[in-house]
């Protein structure tokens, strides 16, 4: 018996956000490797209100259903720094996004695309360019190599079958972000040392760890250079104050001195580097809520995390400093002193890298030079509407 066609509908009401929110419970169910997220922060993100993101841009979630029950979702959205955005960086003008996409079946998948694209051409959209949940700050990219382990701490996680049904659709790759994993136990190369330790003897150079007694401020610096290293990426898109605050409370508990440093030249910020204890570790036995027991399990582990892999998410060395020899210098310099109290304190023996752009050169090289080797692709996609 064929199965009937799906029936698509926007997200209205809680009952339909909670169906939204839970699908990939149910999705996911046999696969060992996927992450529950902690459901009330998923709900934060998907809410106006809650998430500053809504402050400049605007989002439908739609669901997929096959009598009473869900079969999938995605949301359709825009972002109106996005649209401001030079065409040449990847959005633009009339640019438009998909994210958050699961389904069961390419039948379901199919007519969810359909109708998101049909909701971006309402609003005026000529092109989407996607997945990304939901923004590119957040998780971008369909995972289309590295299913065969988790994910860490704020990265996806996707059926294998997806890339095929999105693909299918009319999709054509755009841009590939690629995750880099590298054991951090023996140290680096013999060469990666001597260009540390030549640093550490430079006077001119300080590579300090962040004071989280100035959080706020330590933002300020951090966000300065990332806009600055940033700025001329393909995919960047300014991160609001508002988002900031909102991103610095996520991540606040998972922040620890010794794993964020700002490197100084002359006394002038000039480098960062983020790391983060990979949170996922601890998040996938709660099963995405931290009730009964779940929130004291969490604290205690949020106390001293003893982790197997650590995450840098970002890492940025001023524009005015990119082509020279001082910007690789820095970037071993943080990494390598990063490493050792990865190792030390956390009791860390594995890095993950990512995500950094196919085409970032100076990023690329640098994870290369320490032994690390691709262990997780995402790839986003372009569509004229």
């Amino acid at each position: 018996m064929a199965r009937s066609d799906p029936v698509i509908s926007p997200v209205a009401g809680k009952a339909d956000l909670k169906a939204f929110v839970d699908l990939p419970w149910r999705l996911y169910a046999n696969d060992p490797h996927w992450v529950p997220p902690l459901k009330s922060e998923v709900h934060a993100l998907l809410t106006p209100g809650k998430n500053p993101f809504f402050e400049h841009a605007q989002a439908q979630y739609f669901l997929a259903r096959r009598g009473r029950q869900v079969v999938g979702r995605i949301s359709a959205h825009f972002d109106r720094l996005a649209l401001a955005m030079p065409v040449e960086q990847g959005m633009g003008p009339g640019t438009g996004n998909i994210g958050l996409f699961e389904a069961e079946d390419e039948a379901s998948a199919r007519a969810l695309i359909a109708t998101a694209e049909e909701w971006l051409r309402a609003q005026g959209m000529t092109r989407v360019v996607g997945p990304i949940s939901l923004s590119i700050w957040e998780e971008p990219g369909l995972l289309i190599a590295g299913h065969d382990h988790s994910p860490t701490v704020m990265m996806g996680h996707h059926s294998p079958a997806y890339q095929a049904w999105i693909e299918g659709a009319g999709y054509r790759p755009v841009k590939r972000l690629n995750c880099y994993e590298v054991e951090i136990t023996h140290g680096f190369p013999s060469l990666i040392q001597r260009i540390v330790a030549s640093g550490e003897k430079n006077p001119r150079i300080r590579i300090r760890k962040v004071d989280k007694s100035r959080f706020d401020a330590e933002a300020a610096i951090i966000l300065d250079i990332l806009n600055d290293a940033w700025g001329r990426n393909w995919g960047f898109i300014p991160i609001t104050d508002a988002e900031i605050a909102f991103t610095g409370k996520k991540l606040k508990p998972i922040v620890y001195e010794d794993l964020i440093r700002i490197a100084e030249v002359d006394g002038e910020p000039v480098a960062f580097m983020l790391t983060l204890p990979d949170l996922n570790e601890a998040l996938k036995p709660l099963n995405g809520s931290l009730l009964p027991l779940g929130w004291a399990r969490l604290l205690w582990w949020l106390r001293k995390p003893q982790v197997r892999t650590m995450r840098v998410p970002l890492m940025g060395v001023r524009q005015s400093l990119q082509s020279s020899r001082l910007a690789s210098q820095l970037a071993f310099m943080m990494i390598e002193l990063i490493r050792r109290e990865a190792v030390s304190v956390y009791g860390a023996s594995r890095g993950e890298i990512g995500w950094v752009l196919d085409d970032n050169q100076g990023m690329n090289a640098i994870a290369l030079a320490i032994d690390s080797r691709i262990n997780k692709v995402y790839q986003l996609y372009e569509k004229v509407l």
